[in-house]
């Protein structure tokens, strides 16, 4: 059974999103996060699957699969992800000239249960805030790594469901990177209501 795991870069202030619905801070971040990304290439040899929503999965296209992320260290760990992508509009994924993701135009949670059941790996979400509200609030994300910038931005998106019961977080692991970055690994527990 593959493990289903979001992970999101959000602000000090706890947003994945600007209040536009845009992730543009990163930018601000001054020099390499080489640390990190050598960490992400480690990280990523566990990852078989990745999946995406429609404008999420636009951006990486644009970028990932190209000469612009030649010097990228994730990039061919990335590009050798086996790749999904849910949108009810799209009818086709190119990734420049690899093989095409797959897509997934029915039910979300229901796709994501299959997925799972056939993966023996980790399977990750990046970005895509409204599909990874849908999985958390459906209970089926395993785990959330959050790799909070020192950047503060006052109003934005989260990355959990607003509305939702309180969830209990398992902190699995807290590491400090360069340019300030610190990534936080939660199990999902339950909810505060479910553990009552």
């Amino acid at each position: 059974m593959g493990h289903l795991i979001v992970q999101e870069f959000v602000s000090a202030d706890g947003f994945a999103a600007d209040a536009n619905n845009e992730f543009t801070f990163y930018e601000l971040l001054d020099g390499g996060t080489t640390e990190f990304d050598h960490s992400q290439q480690e990280w990523l040899k566990i990852v078989d699957v990745m999946v995406l929503g429609a404008n999420t999965y636009r951006d990486f296209a644009e970028y990932w699969p190209t000469p612009a992320s030649k010097n990228e260290i994730i990039a061919p760990s990335l590009n050798g992800l086996r790749r999904v992508v849910f949108s009810r509009h799209l009818a086709r994924a190119p990734w420049g000239d690899m093989a095409e993701a797959a897509i997934e135009s029915g039910d979300a949670v229901d796709a994501i249960r299959r997925i799972k059941s056939a993966t023996d790996g980790a399977i990750v979400l990046w970005g895509s805030l409204t599909l990874a509200e849908t999985f958390l609030a459906a209970g089926v994300v395993d785990s959330v790594r959050l790799v909070v910038m020192p950047i503060a931005i006052g109003a934005g998106r989260g990355v959990f469901p607003s509305g939702q019961d309180p969830n209990v977080l398992n902190l699995q692991s807290a590491t400090v990177y360069d340019q300030g970055l610190v990534e936080l690994v939660y199990g999902i527990r339950a909810t505060l209501v479910d553990s009552l």
